[in-house]
């Protein structure tokens, strides 16, 4: 059976130690609504950013592990990091998938291409990643997640996710997206850069 995103992240903030964590799309959205961001997490609401980000930090900080939680569209978006990260083979690097075959979950729930079609931890393991695999419930995710995060990496897990329900469509048309997501992109820059000792430009 497939958990939700905020199952999935509860998970990954109860076993996640001193990981840092770098989160985009739902994933994001997720550790903010249950209180689950505790200045050990980098947040990147722009599709397309999260394995770079991670793997960034993974190279300059490998006595860290470094947590990856990303979405299948996203990734979708990314498929080229997957390859850098796999040449790379940062050992404390462990990329989750949360994979609910929709982009904008929870707005306008549009298909993602591929979906029930793209093996993506096949494309991880070809791309170079140590290991790879699929998870199917919470209960097994649970179970299996602190030995994962041991493991030596880059490692690859996709979850099977339920989408959240559209609120968007043809009858309710979708608000304007905020500036807010733009000026946090900026704010996790400086918190970032704080972090890594550099300072901000």
């Amino acid at each position: 059976m497939a958990m939700t995103i905020t199952e999935a992240c509860g998970a990954m903030a109860a076993a996640r130690g001193d990981a840092i964590v770098v989160a985009t799309m739902s994933a994001m959205f997720a550790f903010d609504h249950a209180g689950l961001c505790d200045g050990r997490l980098n947040s990147v609401p722009l599709m397309g950013g999260a394995a770079g980000l991670g793997l960034g930090l993974a190279l300059a900080r490998p006595d860290r592990r470094v947590l990856v939680v990303d979405g299948d569209a996203s990734l979708l978006l990314e498929l080229g990091s997957l390859v850098t990260v796999g040449t790379q083979a940062p050992p404390s690097f462990l990329h989750v998938l949360a994979r609910n075959g929709t982009q904008f979950t929870g707005g306008s729930n549009l298909p993602v291409p591929g979906h029930g079609q793209v093996d993506f931890p096949s494309m991880a393991l070809a791309a170079g990643y140590l290991h790879a695999q699929r998870i199917d419930s919470l209960a097994e995710f649970t179970a299996r997640l602190p030995g994962l995060m041991a493991e030596r990496g880059p490692g690859f897990v996709e979850l099977a996710i339920t989408p959240a329900p559209a609120r968007f469509g043809p009858v309710l048309a979708q608000t304007e997206v905020p500036d807010l997501q733009f000026t946090r992109m900026g704010q996790e820059a400086v918190a970032l850069s704080a972090w890594l000792g550099a300072a901000p430009r």
